[in-house]
């Protein structure tokens, strides 16, 4: 087992020199903060201030964020807002279509903050995007990452009507580190979310991904790798966790490029359908070529 590195309140862990990010820039991310700016969008990307934006953004590839900037919940790994959100727009499911066509995308990832205050935890206005994209964009491959919807099936079937083409929702850390990292979220809610997914709609390829830094054991991970395959996870995306502000979770430990290797073999030997591990890696990050992987090695 690798060993934990240790952390003092007066010090941060130094980042090691593979954690070096793209500077962001170039024509198309000057065209995706234009498009977002013009239909007032918000993107994961800059709200979690995600390590890849740079990257990402000269691919064209961002993960725009439903219901705005305000969650209702309050993860200690995350940077995105937490308070009193504004009601739902009910025109962003169009202006999502409208701003993926004009970015010419072939691959499009949707999440959002969670809204807990919403009767159906936000799955109508979910499906709705789903249906605006592919009506706008026909072809056009539709991953959605969403929250848990307290565990609504009800909820959950809404989404799945509009068909999507993966469906992600996010363990994002051990059974054990739950209640201290997603204090208002539970480790078999999230699985069972997953799970029934699957049931549900077995033709979606059902996705998630989780971080590794806060502390977990590399047993745990292990454990996550084992409880996902168990219920019914298709694909699974594993990286570092990256502390966005004083106030979140520091990092614990920074594992090697090696070590991710390493839980990707594990995944392989378990069967998982298509696991990608490693520093910068995010639920969205390289989601075709996984969602790719998976399809080609099903047919």
């Amino acid at each position: 087992m690798s060993a934990l590195l240790p952390f003092t309140a007066s010090s941060e862990l130094r980042k090691p020199p593979w954690l070096k990010m793209k500077i962001p820039g170039g024509e198309s991310y000057q065209k995706i903060r234009t498009l977002r700016e013009q239909h007032n969008l918000a993107t994961v990307c800059e709200e979690a201030r995600c390590p890849n934006l740079g990257e990402c953004w000269s691919k064209k590839h961002a993960t725009f964020m439903l219901f705005g900037k305000k969650c209702t919940r309050a993860c200690r790994f995350c940077d995105v807002d937490t308070g009193k959100p504004l009601p739902p727009d009910r025109d962003e499911p169009r202006k999502v279509a409208e701003a993926t066509k004009a970015l010419g995308v072939k691959y499009c990832v949707i999440t959002s903050v969670n809204r807990d205050d919403l009767e159906d935890n936000g799955a109508s206005l979910f499906a709705e995007t789903i249906r605006q994209l592919k009506q706008l964009n026909p072809g056009i491959i539709v991953e959605l990452l969403i929250p848990d919807l307290k565990g609504s099936e009800k909820d959950l079937q809404t989404i799945l009507d509009a068909h999507p083409d993966v469906l992600g929702h996010n363990l994002e850390t051990s059974r054990r580190m739950h209640p201290s990292v997603r204090p208002q979220s539970n480790y078999d809610t999230s699985l069972q979310v997953l799970q029934n997914a699957k049931k549900m709609a077995p033709h979606v390829f059902v996705k998630s991904s989780f971080m590794v830094g806060l502390g977990e054991t590399d047993n745990e991970i292990s454990e996550m790798l084992f409880d996902l395959k168990n219920h019914s996870v298709d694909i699974i995306h594993i990286g570092q966790y990256a502390r966005p502000q004083s106030w979140n979770l520091p990092v614990l430990r920074y594992v090697s490029p090696e070590q991710f290797q390493e839980f990707e073999s594990q995944g392989r030997a378990l069967s998982i359908g298509a696991i990608l591990a490693g520093p910068l890696v995010r639920s969205s990050y390289r989601a075709e070529t996984t969602y790719r992987q998976l399809r080609n090695n099903t047919n």
